[in-house]
């Protein structure tokens, strides 16, 4: 099975945001990743509702919103009636994750929850029947092209035992510094969804930069 590629639009040149979503929907990619960041939750502005509804205007493929934020039940419905297909919350970001996930399901959007690179896996041992994702962030959340930490193996392989386990049908999507060297390795460590930002739209060809990312489980 040929990996989910989501490349993150927090990478793109905002100032051609229009002609960067419209490269994404003639890509390889299947989802475009959304970072929502508050300066709160991680110590990082990004963009809010008027650039989200943006970036659904132009887009050709599901949204797939990561919710960088606290209070994120404060925001869920409005993420929805922006665009977004999934929502992603971070489990360290609200005291009531249960009701969270509950709400972003209600709104009909796929309910996805985030942990932090400290963040232990066991931590979602009581949500992992009710979740349709897992974001495991590989560098600390907050800012792009940060050095992908090696633990993030291990990690993967812990939560497929645990998914397994409960007998969730969630996927595990990996976030921070994604490239085609570690690609393999996180599909081979039990991956299902890779988001990459600056190694697609640094690069000098990011259709055949995504081309490659989805050829990486037969590597």
């Amino acid at each position: 099975m040929k990996p989910l590629i989501a490349p993150s639009i927090l990478a793109a040149d905002f100032a051609n945001l229009q002609a960067e979503v419209e490269l994404l929907n003639r890509s390889e990619a299947d989802w475009i990743h959304v970072d929502i960041m508050d300066g709160r939750f991680v110590p990082n502005i990004s963009f809010g509702f008027p650039v989200m509804e943006a970036i659904n205007r132009y887009a050709q493929k599901p949204l797939d919103v990561h919710l960088m934020i606290v209070e994120p039940e404060q925001y869920i419905e409005r993420f929805r009636a922006a665009g977004a297909d999934s929502i992603t919350v971070h489990a360290e970001a609200t005291n009531h994750l249960h009701r969270a996930i509950q709400q972003i399901k209600a709104s009909g959007a796929k309910a996805s929850v985030a942990i932090n690179p400290h963040t232990p896996v066991l931590l979602l041992e009581d949500i992992i029947a009710d979740v349709d994702m897992v974001l495991v962030m590989s560098v600390n959340p907050g800012f792009g092209g940060q050095k992908f930490i090696e633990n993030t193996y291990r990690k993967i392989e812990t939560l497929k035992s645990l998914i397994h386990a409960r007998n969730s049908r969630a996927l595990i999507e990996v976030d921070g510094g994604v490239n085609e060297q570690n690609a393999p390795l996180l599909l081979a460590s039990g991956a299902d969804v890779l988001v990459a930002g600056s190694f697609v739209f640094s690069s000098d060809d990011p259709l055949q930069t995504i081309a490659e990312l989805k050829k990486a489980s037969s590597k």
